[in-house]
């Protein structure tokens, strides 16, 4: 197959002129696939940060490669090879592969808005592929069976491709991709389709009853056997009543009136932002909580207490004085 039927006449041009040297072109030409790189290295890395850096660094490796691409494989094909090895480097300098949820330091939520700036359709027909519990369970992985479960599963990659990135064998990938399979069953519930009435009803009501400072009515809407982690801390908190005996003395010392919560969406999950005056009154970024909510109330919540964060949400530093 020619580049030109491969990518498209006026796509082609963008190459010829891009493999000449004008970056420009180069930028135009990996537009539309920059968003889909950024989830995948996000899947791969569990860190919007860790994956815009590595983004970063596989489009100056493309950039630098680009003379040798023929064409002969599509370009996103080319493109996901490329990011995909920048993300198992990254995965390598890390200190060690983590063995539970809660030493997951580096996992952050990533925002709707921006997987609907790929496909709004994808939080509705692929939602689990985005959930926060698949991303985090994806870290537990090994590195290259990582990758292979995101390259089959994800991307639908036939097993000889991603044997032929991962310099493996066939049979290799497949029994890769069984056992992958298998931990990712152990460690992440696919979430089903979304109760979208029930979920907009219990986050309102838990934000009613953060906000009431009502405990009772906040035990209430949590599972029974709920989960409270709070990345990079290695904290786990199980439970109904350790979790609100949590919400009652930890966050501005139980003074949850305070925090003012603005709802946002993460990981195709219902989010919030969280506000918290400082002495001048002004109510400056606290933290995101990502919730997952089920037909028996909310079973996990994830806090990620980084104002940081807020950037990719677009959210504001502060919201204003109370």
């Amino acid at each position: 197959m020619s580049t030109v039927e491969d990518i498209g006449a006026g796509q082609a041009r963008l190459l010829a002129a891009a493999q000449g040297g004008d970056r420009a072109a180069f930028d135009a030409l990996l537009a539309p696939h920059r968003r889909a790189l950024h989830l995948h290295c996000y899947r791969m890395l569990g860190s919007i940060d860790q994956a815009e850096d590595a983004v970063q660094e596989a489009l100056l490796r493309a950039w630098r490669g680009l003379g040798g691409y023929e064409g002969r494989a599509p370009l996103p094909h080319w493109l996901y090879r490329i990011a995909t090895m920048t993300c198992l480097r990254a995965v390598e300098r890390r200190e060690r592969l983590p063995a539970v949820h809660a030493e997951i330091a580096h996992l952050q939520p990533y925002p709707d808005a921006l997987i609907d700036e790929l496909d709004p359709a994808l939080l509705a027909e692929r939602r689990e592929e985005v959930a926060l519990a698949f991303v985090a369970a994806l870290q537990l992985l090994p590195p290259t069976q990582r990758a292979v479960v995101i390259l089959r599963e994800v991307l639908c990659w036939s097993a000889a491709e991603v044997a032929a990135l991962l310099d493996l064998s066939v049979p290799a990938v497949n029994s890769s991709l069984q056992r992958g399979r298998a931990a990712l069953r152990a460690h992440a519930d696919r979430p089903r389709r979304p109760l979208i009435d029930y979920e907009r009803q219990l986050l309102r009501r838990f934000v009613r009853s953060w906000q009431r400072r009502d405990l009772d009515a906040l035990a209430a809407l949590l599972h029974e056997d709920v989960i409270l982690r709070m990345p990079p801390e290695q904290v786990e908190i199980s439970g109904r009543t350790a979790v609100t005996e949590f919400f009652a003395t930890e966050p501005a010392g139980g003074r949850l009136d305070l925090i003012d919560l603005v709802e946002i969406a993460a990981n195709g999950q219902p989010a919030l932002a969280a506000y918290l005056p400082d002495h001048a009154g002004a109510c400056r970024g606290y933290g995101i909580m990502v919730l997952s909510l089920t037909s028996h109330g909310v079973a996990e919540i994830v806090g990620f207490p980084d104002p940081e964060l807020f950037r990719w949400f677009g959210l504001p530093p502060a919201a204003g004085t109370r």
